[in-house]
């Protein structure tokens, strides 16, 4: 009996150990919305500087060619129209539903309307995505099956006869957990499976292409030992990433922190949009209760603290109390079923999927992740890539010349205006207007497709609606050169991508 008793607390201990790992406190879920509407928003403003190029008929990518080729289950509201106006509506539209999922208001609803918005958008031009882009979206996925109004929310204040909750333990919060470490692990594997990171010089490569380094990026890249032990660094942190739910207590916020500080220095020295931000947004969850019970108290002395208290309960004075009364009992079962079952079946998927891109799939000789099950993630848009400068880096730089010819015989450069400039840019990133511009670039060059053909058709017809001397022809080349890690200089090399006729 006393072995029994014994074997029974033990087996508690470790059920309870377990819970803890994958619960998320409700302070940092809170952090986490506001972290994730923000980002929404940013994304939204950024977005909107090509809002004509990227996302209308006028564009690079008109509806019709978007259409005849993309995945029907890819489905997107932004397709409805071609018209500048009615994509700046749904830009508003979007916006309206991150200021709510910010304040916590309505927060379900607004995280729904959020990420319906995202889906769409991503799925409307596909061709300038990255990373960044694939894991807002997916925490969006998992935070319509979270309570994120529970804490520093207007719905947490407006409601009555509630319990507060401290943390929240479900498959869906598991879940949120477990999709930022598959990212590490993923990208981890990807890494490993190459040598150019093993042998410590994946940094190196990284930082000598010009199209991604600014700021402090430009200077580090001349310092080859530092890059080689953050090279290190980051690839032994990425696959021990499963330790952010391993480690207990301030031990997981210390590791919590070293990812954070590394990020930080992305966004620094490195023109990846704002992969680094949306990265950062993830880790938030992580943060245990340990960290808040030291963090607030010592903020306790400032107004700070006061404003994070204060700021719900003033906006939950001034908006209106929306509730939905007489919901039948089975439906509120079903509700909580689904609010299990789905998350749980997703989950399943997403680990499969994973394992698919690796490869390992080929080793089975099927896929791992059945037809119809695609089918599933194809329409939720919860297929994710991790391969980020893995197996190796990009070894090609480059940027983009437009040559074009007016009816006057004059010759401009038809993308960035002015005179045609062939030689190697100061800065190759200031060649590229926007990082998305730099994603659809280069993407031009790897991808021989028609795609190249509406871009050119794009830069004859912007030019020509906005100056009086008419394009006639226009030919877009990729000037591309072999990074330079191992030599002073390397040729540079003119690629036609296409030649057209306005």
């Amino acid at each position: 009996m006393a072995l029994h008793n014994r074997l029974s607390t033990v087996r508690d201990r470790i059920s309870l150990a377990v819970r803890h790992r994958f619960e998320i406190d409700t302070r940092s879920l809170a952090v986490f919305r506001i972290a994730i509407g923000l980002l929404i928003l940013a994304d939204l403003v950024r977005r909107s500087r090509t809002l004509t190029a990227f996302y209308t008929d006028f564009g690079v990518l008109p509806r019709t060619a978007l259409i005849s080729r993309s995945d029907p289950l890819h489905l997107s509201l932004h397709t409805l129209s071609g018209d500048a106006w009615v994509q700046a509506v749904f830009f508003l539209i979007a916006g309206v539903f991150a200021v709510a999922l910010t304040i916590g208001y309505r927060t379900s609803a607004a995280t729904i309307g959020s990420w319906i918005f995202l889906v769409s958008l991503h799925n409307r031009m596909p061709e300038v995505l990255n990373g960044g882009d694939f894991l807002l979206r997916l925490l969006l996925f998992w935070a319509m099956f979270l309570p994120l109004g529970a804490s520093w929310a207007v719905d947490n204040q407006q409601a009555s006869n509630t319990q507060t909750r401290t943390a929240v333990r479900s498959v869906a919060a598991a879940a949120l957990l477990l999709q930022v470490v598959i990212m590490y692990s993923t990208n981890a594997a990807f890494k490993l499976s190459g040598d150019v990171w093993l042998q410590g010089e994946g940094l190196e490569y990284v930082f000598s292409l010009g199209q991604f380094t600014i700021l402090f990026g430009d200077v580090l890249g001349s310092y080859p030992a530092v890059l080689h032990g953050l090279d290190y660094l980051w690839l032994g942190m990425i696959t021990l990433s499963f330790l952010l739910i391993a480690l207990p207590g301030l031990w997981r916020t210390g590791f919590v922190f070293l990812f954070i500080s590394l990020h930080l220095g992305m966004l620094f020295t490195m023109r990846i949009d704002l992969f680094a931000l949306i990265s950062i947004a993830g880790l938030l969850p992580f943060l245990p209760a340990a960290f808040w019970d030291i963090v607030l108290p010592q903020l306790s002395h400032y107004r700070l603290s006061r404003a994070i208290g204060q700021w719900p309960q003033k906006l939950a004075g001034t908006l209106p109390v929306i509730t939905v009364s007489g919901v039948p009992s089975l439906l509120s079962r079903w509700k909580t079923r689904l609010g299990t079952g789905v998350p749980l079946f997703f989950l399943v998927l997403i680990v499969l999927w994973n394992i698919q891109v690796l490869g390992y799939s080929q080793v089975y000789g099927h896929d791992v992740v059945p037809e119809e099950a695609e089918s599933v993630i194809d329409l939720t848009r919860t297929d994710q890539y991790w391969n980020m400068f893995a197996p190796d880096p990009l070894s090609t730089d480059g940027w983009i010349v437009a040559p074009g010819l007016l009816e006057n015989g004059s010759r401009i450069d038809a993308f960035h205006g002015g005179p045609i400039r062939w030689d190697r840019p100061a800065d190759i990133s200031d060649t590229y207007p926007t990082a998305r511009w730099r994603k659809y670039l280069v993407g031009l060059w790897r991808d021989d497709t028609t795609d190249r053909r509406y871009f050119a058709d794009y830069l004859c017809r912007r030019w020509n609606s906005q100056h009086e001397a008419e394009l006639v022809n226009v030919s877009v080349y990729f000037m591309e050169q072999p990074t330079q890690i191992h030599t002073e200089t390397e040729p540079i090399n003119k690629v036609k991508l296409e030649d057209y006729h306005c």
